[in-house]
């Protein structure tokens, strides 16, 4: 129903199409905007659809604070809450200030290091930048809550970027400008440590990560969203040089303790490796630094000679693994506790599995899992994945595992040589990389094993020229909930033992990968 010129006007739609012309159905004096009312398909979303207040309360809430001003009443009958406290039956939703009031809303009962957020809404070219920020007492978790034209960013993505890099390389700067030497070894993580943030963005061609949108991945996003923030926010601190000065000591000492704690696990590495029954098959590095130092875990004692030959033995290990390791989904604890090659990699790794798991132990800064660029590859990659997954995901959360990206074709002309990571890439440079008159030479790696060193360190290893794919995951926060959810859900259809959810789930999405097929 639209409420416009004190008429009342009604439209009704089913699958997206009208079921009839737009027509006038009343008078409507005090009126102005729009009604919508809505019923679930039933023969889309089945005989008895239920809906999730809590998630229809957080969408809501959001919509009200991404536009400011926007008024949104809310009411839902009491039997659907089910004894959950954080709904309430009907209430109210307006944020006149946007961000900045949710923001304090958010932050009511927690300790505040400023007494002011920063706070802001900026235009770049027919584009829309806001945020609000604000830094938390010691001991107190902070929110990194992020928008993309309403949509929720869980995994966060490009705008983050640039709003981390705006916030840090501006405080950098003032502690330049004010002679504080130390200022300069702050990173964004000792910024952002303990910070409730929101930041919403309204851009007009903005691209996401995979279907559920959970993460923008827009190149041009970090850029605009840095050169919005970054002037501001020097402004902001240029003018309260006290406050600004108190937010750069916080961030150096939080710098000056995580080198502290890295000197610390430096020396325990040291002592943690003379004591460790390290595997036999581990080709070690040599560098004690931790942040630096990278495990490939490859598939196949062939392989494993090559990635030996083609690392760097100061920062490069190599953990050759022997064919498909055990899918932990579907495996007792017996099993999983009885398995060498798992027993091998936690020892590698320096951590325990499950329950028992430490970030602060593990010995490498980076795990990469490198395997055939074929399916058999894919598959072990998927089992690798699931035991991280399964067993070590703060692993995961914390950012340290990644995916090479070996190439599968060789491609040569006369003395130049490309690689390509697909049969689209191979299209794609023999119609872009050559000469259009000489014949092209195309070779298929059959697996690591049979590349020479040389390639696979120029093409898979070598940090300078490589492509690494990192594994996220949604966050364990309100935002990120349902999608993690949605993550378990997934790899338990995937791995685990009920074969007939595997079936479902291919027989569904079978034309989807139809194309990427290797068969």
């Amino acid at each position: 129903e639209i409420a416009r010129d004190k008429k009342l006007f009604s439209q009704s739609f089913s699958r997206g199409l009208p079921q009839g012309q737009l027509a006038e159905i009343g008078a409507a004096p005090n009126r102005r905007g729009t009604a919508v009312t809505f019923c679930p398909d039933p023969e889309i979303f089945g005989a008895n659809p239920k809906f999730r207040p809590a998630t229809l309360y957080r969408m809501a809430r959001s919509k009200a604070y991404l536009f400011a001003g926007v008024e949104i009443r809310w009411k839902c009958a009491p039997e659907l809450l089910d004894g959950d406290q954080e709904v309430p039956e009907e209430g109210t939703l307006h944020y006149p200030g946007g961000l900045a009031d949710f923001l304090e809303d958010a932050t009511r009962d927690k300790g505040l290091l400023i007494s002011t957020p920063f706070a802001a809404q900026v235009e770049l070219d027919d584009q829309k930048f806001e945020w609000a920020i604000t830094w938390l007492n010691g001991g107190e978790d902070g929110f990194f809550h992020s928008y993309c034209n309403t949509v929720p960013t869980p995994s966060g993505g490009t705008h983050e970027t640039g709003f981390r890099q705006a916030i840090t390389r501006a405080l950098r700067s003032f502690g330049d400008l004010a002679g504080n030497r130390k200022a300069a070894d702050i990173t964004a993580d000792d910024v952002f440590a303990g910070t409730a943030v929101m930041l919403s963005v309204f851009l007009r061609d903005p691209q996401f990560q995979g279907q559920t949108k959970d993460r923008l991945v827009s190149g041009d996003a970090t850029k605009l969203t840095e050169q919005a923030a970054r002037d501001r926010f020097e402004q902001w601190l240029s003018a309260d040089a006290a406050r600004a000065n108190f937010l750069l000591d916080a961030a150096i000492e939080r710098a000056e303790d995580r080198k502290r704690r890295k000197k610390e696990r430096e020396v325990a590495r040291k002592s943690a490796t003379r004591r460790l029954r390290l595997p036999g098959k581990l080709a070690d590095c040599t560098s004690n630094d931790t942040e630096m130092t990278e495990l490939f875990l490859v598939e196949g004692d062939s392989a494993g000679g090559s990635a030996k030959q083609a690392r760097d033995r100061k920062t490069q290990a190599v953990l050759p693994l022997r064919g498909k390791i055990l899918n932990v989904a579907s495996a007792s604890t017996e099993k999983l506790g009885a398995n060498q090659e798992l027993s091998d990699l936690s020892l590698a790794l320096g951590v325990r599995a499950g329950k028992d798991f430490r970030l602060d132990d593990l010995r490498y800064g980076r795990v990469i899992i490198m395997t055939d660029a074929d399916v058999d590859g894919a598959h072990i990659a998927a089992l690798l994945m699931t035991y991280f997954y399964r067993e070590m995901p703060t692993l995961i959360e914390a950012g340290r595992l990644y995916l090479a990206q070996p190439p599968l074709f060789r491609m040569t002309q006369g003395a130049k040589t490309l690689y390509a990571l697909d049969d689209v890439q191979r299209e794609e440079l023999a119609r872009t990389g050559f000469n259009a008159r000489g014949k092209i030479e195309i070779s298929r790696f059959k697996g690591l094993g049979e590349m020479p060193p040389a390639q696979l360190k120029e093409t898979t290893m070598n940090a300078n020229t490589r492509r690494l794919l990192r594994v996220e995951l949604p966050r364990r926060d309100a935002s990120g909930a349902d999608a993690r959810r949605g993550v378990d859900q997934l790899v338990s259809t995937l791995m685990g033992k009920k074969a007939e959810l595997r079936f479902g789930y291919i027989r569904d999405h079978a034309e989807d990968v139809l194309a990427d097929l290797d068969v």
